[in-house]
């Protein structure tokens, strides 16, 4: 009888602690998703991705870590990988959203050459700078078209043709795009002739990519031993495990093991962090 009253009462205590704390933290809850469907909306209206709503990419954060902590649990029946699992799934989205953001970067940054080009065919035709951004707006294809349009809307609804340029740049962030809108800039302030400039300015960007292309090549050797050894930890644990799956069975229950492995992990990053910055130069 005793016992009984006493799981009752402790019952009661974690229910009511439950309804106490429950509300507060679906609140936090509601509070976090709203925050992140509005950056998350921002993200996707600078990408024009359109093709999936802000709530669907936030239901992501919900379904991906369980799954990803099961799916590893199924795999090595280890708390640590599954908490791995977890935070994979949770930084799954995130990273989406930032490879089709680089993706995008880069395919503008391709087109920028032809955009000059274009440009400056435009202006040699009689056109205005902003009759060429209009030229650009029809003939190039996405992203260089939406960019440029929104540029052009800009302008049409009050905003100078030299912000909205500088809007662009602040939007992209990309060194051969800052190099086009300062020449731009300078050349209207100071009256330059815009075709000369555009001309020597696609002569810039090609020999800059031709150099960026060569460097490329002679650090090819530099980052794929970069690779090879970034890789070679995890090849080794995944080859080792697919023969003895106990094999790390001390290391991950003895704590002294599970420190070991926590800085292999973290000296492995570091390493590899470390790489990617030696072997990188910019131009």
């Amino acid at each position: 009888m005793l016992l009984a009253l006493s799981l009752l009462l402790i019952g009661s205590a974690i229910c009511l602690l439950a309804m106490a704390i429950v509300p507060i933290l679906d609140k936090r809850r509601m509070d976090w998703e709203e925050k992140k469907e509005h950056l998350i909306g921002r993200q996707m209206d600078d990408m024009f991705y359109y093709d999936k709503t802000p709530k669907e990419i936030i239901r992501l954060y919900y379904i991906l870590p369980p799954v990803f902590a099961l799916s590893v649990w199924f795999l090595f029946s280890s708390p640590i990988f599954v908490i791995t699992g977890a935070v994979l799934g949770f930084a799954i989205p995130t990273l989406i959203l930032k490879f089709r953001d680089a993706k995008r970067r880069k395919k503008f940054n391709i087109q920028i050459l032809d955009t000059v080009m274009l440009l400056s065919s435009s202006l040699k035709g009689g056109l205005s700078l902003l009759q060429g951004l209009e030229v650009i707006l029809e003939e190039m294809p996405a992203p260089m078209s939406q960019e440029i349009g929104l540029s052009v809307r800009e302008n049409k609804m009050g905003v100078t043709l030299e912000q909205s340029l500088r809007n662009l740049g602040r939007r992209m962030k990309l060194d051969d795009l800052d190099l086009v809108i300062n020449s731009l800039l300078i050349a209207r302030e100071t009256g330059g002739d815009l075709i000369k400039v555009l001309s020597r300015l696609s002569t810039t960007i090609r020999d800059n990519r031709k150099l960026k292309e060569i460097i490329k090549t002679l650090t090819m050797q530099g980052r794929m031993q970069g690779i090879i050894m970034s890789l070679l930890p995890i090849l080794f644990v995944w080859w080792v495990m697919f023969f003895n799956r106990h094999h790390f069975d001390y290391m991950l229950q003895d704590n002294t093991g599970r420190l070991l492995l926590l800085v292999a992990v973290i000296l492995q990053l570091v390493g590899m962090i470390l790489i990617k910055k030696f072997s990188t130069i910019k131009v």
